[in-house]
């Protein structure tokens, strides 16, 4: 009788893990891990403009942050729903956590309906923030608000969807670095009632720089399946060798961009230069890796995690810096 239960309870258990393997979770399914490229700059944003005009709007803040957050889930979802339609994610044989999407669809084809669900529902809710913000910024602000949703709308769908597919035709890294540079941080800025000055033209390229090296680092891994699914991004057009000596490039430009930030701003902006560290501790090797097995994906992938690492060090320490950098002055 025992023997018997505890078979019935293994059994149980077995099939409540395969149901769990067959049903990912919502995180999975949005790639959450991912969110911190737009919550990143919808910070940097708001905390520049807390600091130009000494207030903080907190109900502007948590509506953009909502809409850019589902303008995020959309892109994700929308991106793992056509990489896989056609064809690109069933061919990559490299897939990992940085790179090559989240696999849900490959394992778990009758989830599309869900994945769509998922993507417009994003879209919904981005909207609807956008129609809140409307009413809690100044009029000469609000073409400017439904312009930047408007193609962040577009660039969600559109960024592997057809008829435009974008990352398929040589445009996904630019839309990448104006999505997560500077229509975000614009985009909270503009939140906070802030209009077009010098200081926020400086700040607008960072994020997006940041989020692009992820891109590029994932571009070699899945150069193989970018080719056989006609997706042209820069590493399947030019290569490993050359994306890799653009890689290091985007990197220093993020450095070069802090100290622009720290020689332009006024009073003690020595808090910005915190941002640097995870390019003075973890920035040598990721690029020593990226440098030298450019062309061989499983060696790739320490240096792809290692850039994701890097990116999320920088945007915390940024965002600190900033906080600092207010306090201070």
């Amino acid at each position: 009788m025992n023997n018997t239960k505890g078979k019935f309870i293994l059994l149980f258990y077995d099939s409540k893990n395969k149901s769990m393997e067959k049903n990912p979770g919502i995180l999975k399914m949005i790639r959450a891990p991912f969110l911190s490229s737009i919550i990143a700059p919808i910070l940097i944003g708001s905390l520049w403009s807390a600091g130009v005009k000494e207030s903080f709007d907190v109900l502007n803040f948590v509506v953009v942050l909502i809409t850019a957050v589902g303008l995020h889930v959309a892109t994700n979802v929308y991106n793992d729903i056509y990489d896989t339609i056609q064809g690109t994610d069933k061919v990559n044989v490299h897939r990992n956590e940085s790179s090559g999407g989240s696999g849900v669809l490959l394992d778990n084809p009758g989830l599309m309906g869900k994945m769509f669900f998922l993507a417009r529902t994003g879209l919904v809710v981005a909207l609807l923030g956008t129609i809140v913000l409307t009413f809690l910024i100044k009029k000469e602000l609000r073409p400017l608000l439904w312009g930047l949703f408007l193609l962040s709308a577009f660039f969600s769908k559109y960024y592997t969807a057809p008829p435009f597919k974008l990352a398929y035709r040589g445009w996904g890294e630019f839309s990448v670095w104006l999505a997560f540079g500077p229509m975000a941080i614009l985009i909270a800025a503009v939140s906070q009632n802030m209009d077009i000055q010098p200081g926020l033209i400086l700040l607008l390229p960072i994020t997006g720089l940041s989020t692009s090296s992820i891109l590029l680092a994932g571009q070699m891994i899945d150069l193989d399946a970018d080719r056989k699914g006609g997706k042209h991004g820069v590493a399947s057009r030019m290569g490993t060798r050359f994306t890799s000596v653009l890689y290091i490039l985007v990197q220093v430009a993020i450095v070069i961009n802090v100290v622009v930030l720290f020689l332009n701003y006024s009073g003690a902006t020595w808090p910005l230069l915190i941002s640097l560290l995870p390019y003075l501790l973890l920035f040598p090797k990721a690029a020593g890796i990226v440098w030298k097995h450019h062309d061989d994906p499983d060696k790739l992938k320490a240096g792809a995690k290692l850039t994701v690492l890097i990116h999320l060090a920088f945007s915390l320490l940024l965002i600190l810096g900033f906080v600092i950098y207010n306090f201070l002055n």
